[in-house]
């Protein structure tokens, strides 16, 4: 099951005491999945549908606890590419849709059968019922992605002018949400992880959220264990490189003037950075009479390998 499935059947669960909230879930879920029939004259009947059982059923709920209106979900089998079945609920002239639409400010409440194309807010009482509808335009046409991949949720409609009012209203609650085209859709959307989390939470998705949270705990840590090893890493090839090329300044001068002939002090480093190739500056210092540090030992490698370098040049 996919995150997005789990995190809808998670708000599917989420059944509002107010009959409000209930109002303004219901009038997102029908705008996002519904569609009107024309039933004859001056007739409308309304469909909707769905790909998950559990958001037909709270539908299915609200219909008839909210406005009385007694429908039955059928199932439409899908045999092509796999597909999932999905749930059609309509409700009919006889029981009433044309009225269920006026009341949900799906079409204008004159005697008419124009649709309205923005966030009906006459039916947000308070913040709550904004908050049901996000949740109910989510239901019906969002999805987000699998945080282990990208961070991504979006609200997909065919009406620009929706979008744009759906978009403010997101936005009214304090996100940061944009739209893009797609083919002859309209995408409401979020990136941000903070964001899509405080989405979630105000729209009831806490299980949701924190999955999110904890999956994006663990990849920062696997970020950051990746970001130390290869540190260390580099660091591991810078030290051996140039314990490598210490040795082979040593020898130069071996082959060629003679250890004997350098300073004492150099003498001694030279011996043990030869016999202690592994070694670190720090553990080469510490064998030394009497023990010097890290730069001391830096120090005089460098003179080594500037000798070294003259008897190349020579």
């Amino acid at each position: 099951m996919s995150f997005s499935t789990e995190t809808k059947n998670e708000l599917a669960r989420v059944i509002s005491e107010n009959n409000c909230c209930n109002a303004a879930e219901l009038s997102a879920l029908v705008r996002m999945a519904g569609s009107i029939q024309i039933a004859g004259y001056r007739k409308l009947n309304l469909k909707i549908i769905t790909e998950l059982n559990s958001i037909a059923r709270k539908i299915f709920k609200l219909l008839k606890y909210n406005f009385d209106i007694n429908t039955t979900i059928s199932v439409n089998k899908n045999q092509m590419l796999k597909r999932n079945n999905s749930y059609v609920l309509m409700v009919t002239s006889e029981m009433g849709a044309e009225k269920l639409l006026k009341r949900l400010n799906i079409l204008e409440p004159d005697d008419g059968f124009f649709t309205t194309n923005e966030v009906p807010e006459i039916l947000f009482e308070d913040e709550d019922c904004k908050r049901a509808f996000i949740r109910g335009a989510f239901l019906g046409g969002g999805s987000i992605s699998d945080p282990e991949k990208n961070y991504h949720m979006e609200f997909v409609t065919n009406n620009e002018d929706f979008a744009d009012s759906l978009r403010d209203l997101i936005n009214s609650l304090g996100f940061n949400s944009k739209i893009v085209p797609r083919k002859n859709n309209y995408v409401v959307y979020l990136k941000e992880s903070e964001q899509i989390s405080d989405l979630l939470s105000v729209i009831g998705g806490h299980n949701a959220l924190l999955s999110l949270q904890n999956t994006k705990i663990v990849k920062e840590m696997r970020n950051n264990v990746n970001r130390i090893v290869n540190c260390e890493t580099a660091n591991l090839s810078k030290t051996v490189n140039a314990a490598v090329r210490q040795v082979e300044n040593i020898k130069l001068i071996q082959e060629t003037i003679g250890i004997s002939n350098l300073p004492a002090n150099l003498q001694e480093i030279a011996k043990i950075r030869v016999e202690y190739e592994d070694m670190s500056l720090k553990e080469l210092g510490e064998m030394l009479n009497p023990p010097i540090g890290k730069s001391g030992v830096n120090h005089r490698l460098r003179k080594i390998e500037e000798i070294a370098n003259n008897l190349r040049k020579d």
